[in-house]
């Protein structure tokens, strides 16, 4: 009879791949250093980025443990990634310096003049994003597709701002200022003379590539078009376009009035000046870009959710219950959420089909989407918002 495995071995056995993938990021040049540990500070709330607790928990002793996984199950993502292993046989103690892509470490400059934004969307998500240009002092236009859905947008704004008046952070004057930046509208084409228009609407490439074509007709030359998709591929919005390089990618994370982080991500034909006046516009709304190219998953996602099917794949083996594995791996890899709450917040339909996405996308039959969360979503059991997912609320 197998021994029931220590907290602390339930939250390596998650985390070990976890850090492994991160290293094979960081060595194929997908993203910097900075951005991979960065990403996962802000964008999931984790106390270290991923490559600083390689360095923290030893080189040496994450490729051992790495390898010691990879004897026993044969997954090649468990095989401990190459430039670990150069790193060990050199005796490094730091991932500093490898090869890599290499840090941005000068401020980037904004290259295009952004003083009206516009907004197309009138979801949670579009809403957030509409109030952080708003409270930074742009003017915002917001499209959508009936006045009772542009008034959802301003009461949930206004919601926003009252909750901040009532804990002292923002006065009426200030709240006044904001809700007069605001422009609502059902016509694509009041987004006219815009200089950045950012697109949040439905996660569907055939609706995404029919927008970007009108907004191509519709947009002055010069406005940047960013999408927020979190899985479709942006140069197939870019390509709906005459103007590929103005195309980029700006996924905010939810809710965008809370969360730091913004992935900026750039096409093979993105302009340079667009990625950088972009990455400086985020500063300047109070935003952390981190930066990176155009496949499935970015770097957050591309990073967390194989570690999410890895937690229900062993949930379903059996190794222990939901609430075992969310306490074990809060308590040791210090995650601010187990694995089966998180998912439960984010809807276990988006995290299947975001894993789908990363399974097509990296063809590791370690990524396949785990029955388990499958059969959930089959029996509609999506989490916190059905009241039903992995665990019950």
């Amino acid at each position: 009879m197998t021994q029931t495995p220590s907290p602390a071995q339930i939250s390596r056995t998650l985390v070990l791949p976890y850090l492994n993938h991160a290293i094979r990021m960081y060595a194929e040049g997908y993203a910097s250093r900075a951005d991979i540990d960065a990403a996962m500070r802000f964008g999931c709330g984790y106390p270290v980025g991923p490559l600083t607790t390689v360095e923290q928990d030893g080189l040496e002793s994450v490729r051992d443990e790495l390898a010691a996984m990879f004897a026993e199950t044969g997954d090649e993502l468990h095989d401990p990634a190459d430039l670990l292993q150069r790193l060990v046989a050199s005796g490094a103690r730091t991932i500093e310096g490898a090869e890599g892509a290499a840090g941005g470490s000068a401020e980037p400059q904004p290259r295009h003049d952004i003083a009206s934004v516009g907004v197309v969307g009138t979801g949670t998500m579009a809403s957030g994003i509409v109030e952080v240009f708003a409270k930074s002092g742009y003017d915002v236009v917001f499209v959508g597709r009936s006045q009772e859905k542009l008034d959802g947008v301003t009461a949930a704004i206004t919601k926003s701002l009252d909750k901040a008046i009532s804990r002292g952070k923002l006065d009426e004057s200030t709240k006044s200022e904001v809700l007069g930046r605001l422009t609502g509208a059902t016509s694509r084409e009041d987004l006219a003379s815009v200089d950045l228009v950012v697109e949040a609407i439905a996660e569907d490439l055939a609706v995404k590539t029919q927008l970007f074509s009108d907004l191509d007709r519709i947009c002055k030359p010069g406005a940047i078009l960013a999408t927020t998709t979190s899985s479709l591929p942006i140069s197939q919005c870019a390509a709906a376009t005459a103007r590929p390089e103005s195309v980029i990618g700006m996924h905010f994370f939810n809710p965008a009035p809370v969360m730091k982080l913004v992935e900026v991500v750039t096409t093979e034909l993105t302009d340079a000046a667009v990625d950088e006046t972009v990455r400086a516009l985020c500063a300047k709304v109070g935003k952390v870009a981190v930066s990176c190219g155009d496949r499935a998953g970015f770097i957050v996602n591309a990073l967390l959710f194989p570690y999410l099917n890895d937690a229900v794949k062993m949930l379903e083996a059996g190794v222990a219950e939901a609430s075992e594995i969310d306490a074990a791996v809060k308590e040791h890899a210090g995650f601010p959420m187990g694995p089966f709450e998180l998912l439960d917040v984010v809807g276990n339909d988006v995290s299947l089909a975001i894993q789908q996405e990363l399974f097509a996308e990296f063809k590791h039959a370690g990524f396949t989407p785990a029955p388990l969360l499958a059969q959930l979503v089959d029996q509609g059991h999506l989490g916190r918002k059905t009241k039903q997912g992995f665990h019950s609320y």
